[in-house]
């Protein structure tokens, strides 16, 4: 167990390595009986602000997510490490929490990492020129300058922009954002700064392809991706 993790995480985890199903509640009180603590951190959230101008806020206005790729949101976090700031940009799949792509540089404000993992996101999406994909952001400024949008409609890309400061309008990716830097120093520990790309990129294997999560019936996004890809079709 991590300790960023608590009892519905640890729950999530015997019954992914064992089978063994057990009751959050139960969980509950054995981690209070063996005085196992989470060590997690909460966020505050700023009040609603005014829609944005140029693209709607799909998200609000009740866009029903069914299957892979049909929404991504994105954002990106800033974190310090042995002194040297860097930033990591995501490329989230809404439907099942999986991290499509990701990018890192020591670079304040670099543009770059928006782009690549753009990029790299567009790639995937060549192999679905039908499906209508939504990508959601906030209203940052590489979000919503002409560089990063001029070529989504080129792909079957529709914009969809939080409310000016409004991290609620993308709480799935704040959340994720949240985990992410919880888990990689306090659970997973990255060891240098000559390794960190590396080190991001196995923790990104290990959430998507390990971690259980509560939201996805207890599967890791691989798992609940390959659990329905039978049924589900991509056009």
């Amino acid at each position: 167990m991590y300790p960023s993790h608590g009892y519905r995480w640890l729950n999530a985890k015997i019954r992914l390595d064992t089978g063994l199903v057990l009751s959050d509640q139960y969980a509950h009180k054995c981690c209070k009986t063996a005085g196992i603590v989470s060590k997690t951190k909460h966020y505050r959230y700023k009040k609603p602000g005014d829609p944005f101008k140029t693209y709607p806020n799909l998200l609000m206005q009740g866009l029903s997510v069914d299957g892979p790729l049909q929404c991504v949101v994105s954002d990106m976090t800033a974190f310090y490490f042995n002194g040297v700031y860097y930033e990591l940009t995501f490329f989230m799949d809404l439907w099942n929490n999986e991290i499509l792509t990701h990018a890192l540089s020591q670079k304040k404000g670099d543009r770059m990492t928006y782009i690549s993992g753009l990029n790299d996101l567009i790639d995937i999406k060549k192999k679905y020129p039908k499906l209508e994909m939504v990508l959601h952001t906030d209203q940052g400024a590489v979000y919503a300058s002409k560089s990063f949008n001029e070529i989504l409609p080129l792909y079957n890309i529709i914009r969809s922009m939080s409310r000016a400061g409004t991290p609620t309008d993308n709480a799935a990716m704040e959340a994720i954002n949240g985990w992410i830097k919880t888990e990689i120093f306090t659970d997973l520990h990255i060891t240098s700064n000559e390794k960190i790309r590396e080190e991001v990129a196995s923790y990104i294997s290990f959430y998507n392809e390990q971690r259980p999560a509560y939201s996805l019936n207890y599967l890791t996004p691989k798992q609940y991706r390959e659990y329905f890809s039978n049924s589900m079709v991509i056009n």
